[in-house]
């Protein structure tokens, strides 16, 4: 787990000494992602910079990697933030197939080698989280590539001066004026922000500046934008399992059996998130098998009501690992959010990504890599949600122009009424009505509070190319496809990434494996929603392996209480200094903003998730924009193992 830095020039320009200066200087940016060893590597093309994080052949295994084959030994440069968990495999089938020859331990050399025999098929090969860059000094290529979910981040932007690819958005900006790219603020990705909760993939705030999508890589050569292919695309297909219902379950239960103990796979200690609920859990317990010691931690806050770690606990004990908690109050919280949005790069307007930040810390004085449960809800079918087309079906019978008017006759209906809502959705279509995880603005709520609103900036830019590639499949699955592509990619693994490694910690997560999605991809609707469940195959799986207490408990996550805190509190007055002092107005009209203060506060109306979201754009416009907030970051002092 690392940072990697990449800057390929335009044929006209090459590489000075003065950009490998600004590049490494960049690269510092990010050393909280790999605080155990700094890297530089130039030709007179291309630029690598490098943060390590040491976690497999601590030794060796430096980067920027060098590897070829007898002939040409040092034709490619990687920098490799990640891990494949099938090295060792893959190190054998090239030792054996093709007499690949390997001077370190790790897994860097097998993705190297990988390409060199196979090209980009070798993508499909890797059984692990990652974003590289690999220059190819023969055939003057930089390869860039993300793993099949989007676990690790990849931003690209190209200019005059060439392209820069990199872990983080922030060193790009660094890089700016050498590479010429336009830094502006991207209008609709705000929008999108601001409905969504998130900037969705390729976006990012700044105009010049696009991520690499997940499942996707890229060919870039001087003097010409880089060029991207899609290499994964997730399908659900129902198919059989074998003889009975069991034989399912035991299928799920062999493949997450198998993705854990591959995931284990390290030579630093390795913990665990408990977050109380049934994913966490699982991975917890099925750690326990390699690693009897597990540290295992949970995070709470002082306010009843919102705090998992009685149940944490109660199930650290059931599997028998110790366990370590960290409590925060409310003023910590309020007095971490700078730092915690510079890490991010982005604004991601989920605020269980605070405690996420504040577990991390505690975590990495204890152990180096944790595992932890993200990806099941997407795979097999875990958010309530996903049981909408039930509680929806009899309007399928009604003729279309029936249901539209069942929807007009809800429109002037009192909010709050039985029945709108459910007459409301009724008459959409699922594409018109679902676009992942996060809804916290209506137009009408939109335009109270973007100044520049475009009616025709909507959802469905982001939705409508995944809808198309799930034409005919179930309702269920459609809508898992949808967060794969929006939900998990957008907030899930930003949070975990951006949160852990500001804390020099690598997480993985064993569910988001291709063969675990392999496996959950194959379940039918039923196996995955029902009427009162969710994930319901994969309970049966894990009935064996996690304590009953938490076997069928709702999900709950990380809850915070920012709903009571913006009434009163450290956080309430926080948010009103954000909006006196923003100079985002010509993005965001202040004004409206204090009126919901005014009425969340009065306990009026419940505002609080859109004021999150308008209240952390502000806090990245000041530190990213104008710059009238400038957190403090020290620099990451941790030993090389633990």
């Amino acid at each position: 787990m690392c940072g990697l830095l990449a800057m390929l020039t335009d044929p006209s320009g090459g590489v000075s000494p003065a950009l490998v200066d600004t590049v490494s200087g960049a690269s510092h940016l990010m050393r909280h992602r790999g605080p155990d060893e700094p890297g530089t590597w130039s030709d007179g093309e291309v630029v690598l910079g490098f943060n390590r994080l040491s976690i497999i052949d601590i030794a060796h295994s430096h980067q920027p990697l060098r590897w070829g084959p007898p002939e040409a030994p040092d034709r490619y440069v990687l920098v490799f933030n990640g891990e494949i968990y099938n090295y060792l495999e893959l190190r054998e089938v090239l030792r054996s197939e093709f007499g690949a020859v390997f001077a370190t331990d790790g897994d860097g050399e097998a993705i190297i080698a990988a390409y060199h025999h196979w090209g980009t098929e070798a993508l499909t090969r890797l059984r692990g989280m990652f974003a590289f860059a690999l220059w190819d000094t023969v055939a003057h290529e930089l390869l860039c590539a993300r793993d099949p979910f989007g676990i690790k981040p990849l931003y690209m932007a190209t200019g005059p001066g060439g392209t820069a690819v990199g872990s983080e958005k922030k060193c790009l900006l660094d890089l700016a004026e050498s590479i010429g790219f336009d830094a502006s603020l991207d209008r609709r990705a705000v929008q999108h922000y601001t409905v969504l909760q998130y900037v969705p993939e390729p976006e990012t705030l700044h105009t010049g500046i696009r991520r690499l999508e997940s499942g996707s890589y890229a060919r870039v050569r001087p003097g010409t934008p880089p060029e991207v292919t899609r290499y994964f695309t997730p399908r659900f297909d129902a198919k059989p399992f074998g003889n009975g219902e069991q034989a399912r379950y035991d299928e799920i239960t062999a493949v997450l059996e198998d993705s854990v103990a591959k995931h284990m796979r390290a030579d630093v200690t390795v913990g665990a998130f408990l977050s109380g609920g049934i994913d966490s859990t699982a991975i917890a317990a099925l750690a326990m098998r390699h690693n009897p010691r597990l540290i295992t931690f949970t995070t709470g806050f002082e306010r009843e009501g919102f705090s998992e770690v009685d149940v944490a606990v109660a199930s650290a004990e059931a599997i028998g690992a110790r366990h370590v908690t960290k409590v925060v109050n409310q003023a910590e919280f309020v007095a971490a959010l700078p730092e915690i949005v510079w890490y991010l790069d982005e604004p991601v307007a989920d605020p269980a990504l605070v405690p996420l930040y504040f577990i991390a810390r505690e975590a990495r004085k204890h152990v180096k890599v944790v595992l932890s449960g993200e990806g099941a809800d997407e795979l097999f079918g875990g958010y309530t949600i996903y049981r909408e087309p039930l509680s929806l079906k009899p309007f399928e019978y009604l003729p279309r122009p029936v249901r539209r008017s069942l929807g007009r006759a809800s429109r002037p209906l009192p909010e709050g009424m039985r029945g709108k809502s459910l007459l409301h959705r009724g008459s959409l279509t699922l594409e018109e009505r679902y676009y992942g995880n996060a809804r916290s603005f209506s137009d009408a709520q939109l335009r109270a509070v973007l100044p520049d609103f475009q009616q025709e900036w909507t959802h469905t830019d982001v939705t409508a190319p995944v809808y198309a590639s799930s034409s005919g499949w179930d309702p269920v699955a459609r809508m898992q496809h949808i967060d794969l592509f929006t939900w998990l990619r957008g907030d899930i693994l930003v949070k975990a990434d951006k949160m852990t490694m500001a804390n020099s910690l690598e997480l993985r997560v064993p569910f988001l494996d291709p063969e675990v999605f392999a496996v959950a991809s194959r379940l039918p609707a039923d196996q995955k929603i029902t009427r009162v469940t969710t994930k319901f195959a994969l309970r049966k799986a894990l009935e064996p392996i996690v304590p009953a207490h938490v076997l069928n408990r709702p999900k709950l996550g990380f809850p915070v209480p920012i709903r009571h805190w913006l009434r009163a509190g450290e956080l309430l007055d926080w948010a009103h200094s954000m909006v006196g002092s923003s100079q985002a107005g010509d993005l965001v009209d202040l004004a409206g903003v204090r009126t919901m203060l005014d009425e969340h506060r009065s306990g009026a109306s419940d505002h609080s998730r859109r004021l999150w979201t308008v209240l952390i754009f502000m806090l990245w416009h000041a530190i990213f924009v104008d710059g009238t907030i400038s957190p403090q970051i020290s620099e990451p002092h941790y030993p090389v193992q633990l």
